[in-house]
C-alpha cells in the first residue's frame, strides 16, 4: 500500500513538472464584460467564451472573441451592437496578439500575484491598434488568473455612432478582462 502511494506521489510530481516545462496555457471559456457610462442608460454586455493562449516561455500572449458572443441585458441592444457599432457580420472577431513584456519577472510556477505589463496590438471592427497596459496574473495550483482593465476609445476602431445617439453614448469603454487558463 506504501508503494502504490510513493508511485502516486512521484508521478503527479512527474506529471506537474511536465506540464510547467512545456509552458503553454489556454482557456476557451475566458471573460470579457465591457461597460460604456451613458447619459440616457448604461452599455454593459458580456462574453464568456474567450479563447486565451499564454506561451510563458515566451511571453507571447493572444486572445480571440466572436463579437456576436457578447451578451447585453436588453436584445435590442444586442442587435444593435451586431448590426450597426460593430457589425459582426463583416467582422465577425475581435483579437489582441501581444506580449507579457516583463515576462522574466513573473515566476509562474510559484503561487503568488504578478504585475504583468502587456503590450500588442487589438484588432476590433477591421482596425488595428498597438495597445499597452497592465493586469495582474495570479498563479495558484498550476493554473494562470489574468485580469486586466484598460479603456478602448471607439473613435480608435473606426466605430460610428449615428449623430441621434453621439452625445448619449461614451466614447470610450471599459473593457475588463477575466480568465482561468490551465497547462495546455
Amino acid at each position: 500500500m506504501l508503494k502504490h502511494r510513493i508511485i502516486v506521489i512521484c508521478l503527479f510530481f512527474l506529471v506537474t513538472s511536465l506540464a510547467k516545462a512545456q509552458g503553454k496555457f489556454y482557456t476557451k471559456s475566458g471573460k470579457i464584460t465591457f461597460f460604456s457610462s451613458a447619459s440616457l442608460e448604461d452599455i454593459e454586455a458580456i462574453n464568456k467564451s474567450v479563447v486565451v493562449l499564454l506561451d510563458t516561455k515566451s511571453g507571447e500572449l493572444q486572445f480571440a472573441v466572436l463579437m456576436k458572443g457578447f451578451e447585453f441585458k436588453k436584445a435590442l441592444m444586442q442587435e444593435h451592437f451586431n448590426r450597426d457599432y460593430v457589425e459582426s457580420d463583416k467582422f465577425p472577431k475581435a483579437e489582441f496578439k501581444g506580449q507579457v513584456i516583463n515576462n522574466q519577472e513573473i515566476n509562474y510556477s510559484a503561487d503568488g500575484n504578478y504585475t504583468a505589463n502587456v503590450k500588442g496590438k487589438l484588432t476590433i471592427h477591421g482596425q488595428s491598434k498597438d495597445i499597452e497596459t497592465s493586469g495582474t496574473i495570479t498563479a495558484r495550483d498550476g493554473k494562470l488568473i489574468l485580469h486586466s482593465i484598460f479603456n478602448v476609445l471607439v473613435a480608435d476602431y473606426k466605430i460610428t455612432i449615428p449623430r441621434l445617439y453621439r452625445d448619449n453614448i461614451s466614447k470610450s469603454i471599459k473593457v475588463t478582462v477575466d480568465c482561468s487558463l490551465v497547462v495546455l
